[in-house]
């Protein structure tokens, strides 16, 4: 390329190097969407379209990598959303493969020496030889117990841990954990992947968790769940005030006492799950027979 020179001149060669370096200048200065500026006035963002004054000037994509804006959205509600869902995510992913299963509650304070770890320890020990995994709260106490005897019998031994300020972590004898930042998300997979809940000597915890087992059960929320108390000397006051005061002034019906079982027998523990367990794989396949009857 050449540029006219003046009257009487001869023609002189351009710089091609400035040439180039004029169009690099001009690439870099024009819309990065490829689009002229005139013709920004719509813009689509996902599924949405903008247009006229709402078109911004920067993309998703930009404002994501160019940010250091706050970070309090971390610990807004929409943000939390998707972290329960995450929990639910990972816990379903985690169990559904787990087989048959019992869930075991009890102190976390229950010392080594003390009577009712020994009984945790052949509970867990016993149930996984009947072929159940065995699902605590991972914790200390009795659950650590449970989970021993069932490790140590050769089962498969859970441990679902919950974010505390105390009394947690997850205990040396489970080896299969999940861990949760919140209680109904652990609380549906206790439910979920068990045939059954057993409920040794304990304290608010474990009351919570036997007494929304119990409202599930009375509301049929969960069919063939058997909810077994082991320790007649610590729970026999619980269900005198249960089988009294509670039922004499119609709290709850006369059969709703009938929906938990004492004990404190661990063969009978593990004949009442595998009754349970049985009834529930022959209503199951009965269901299955009028299905495929249809």
């Amino acid at each position: 390329m050449t540029t006219l020179p003046p009257a009487g001149e001869p023609p002189q060669p351009t710089d091609r190097r400035a040439e180039e370096a004029a169009a690099v200048a001009d690439a870099a200065a024009a819309p990065k969407d490829g689009l002229r500026e005139d013709h920004r006035d719509e813009y689509q963002q996902g599924p949405v379209t903008l247009r006229g004054r709402l078109v911004p000037p920067t993309t998703t994509d930009q404002r994501l990598l160019d940010s250091r804006g706050p970070t309090d959205w971390v610990h807004s509600d929409p943000w939390r959303v998707l972290r329960i869902q995450s929990e639910f995510v990972e816990g379903f992913g985690a169990l559904a493969e787990l087989g048959p299963a019992v869930s075991v509650f009890g102190s976390a304070r229950t010392p080594h020496d003390h009577p009712d770890w020994a009984l945790g320890e052949r509970l867990g020990a016993e149930l996984a030889r009947a072929g159940f995994a065995v699902i605590t709260g991972g914790g200390p106490g009795a659950m650590a117990a449970t989970n021993k005897g069932a490790l140590e019998a050769g089962g498969v031994s859970v441990g679902l841990g919950i974010e505390l300020p105390f009394e947690q972590g997850i205990n040396e004898w489970v080896n299969l954990a999940v861990n949760f930042r919140y209680f109904f998300a652990r609380k549906t997979m206790f439910v979920k992947y068990a045939q059954g809940f057993v409920v040794l000597p304990g304290g608010f915890g474990t009351l919570d968790e036997l007494f929304e087992a119990l409202v599930l059960v009375q509301t049929k929320k969960v069919t063939s769940f058997p909810i077994v108390l082991v320790g007649t000397s610590y729970w026999g006051g619980l269900l005198e005030w249960v089988r009294g005061p509670m039922r004499e002034r119609g709290m709850i019906g006369g059969h709703d006492v009938d929906l938990v079982r004492v004990t404190d027998d661990v063969a009978e523990v593990v004949r009442i799950v595998r009754n349970a367990r049985e009834e529930r794989d022959r209503r199951f396949a009965a269901e299955l027979a009028g299905e495929g009857g249809v």
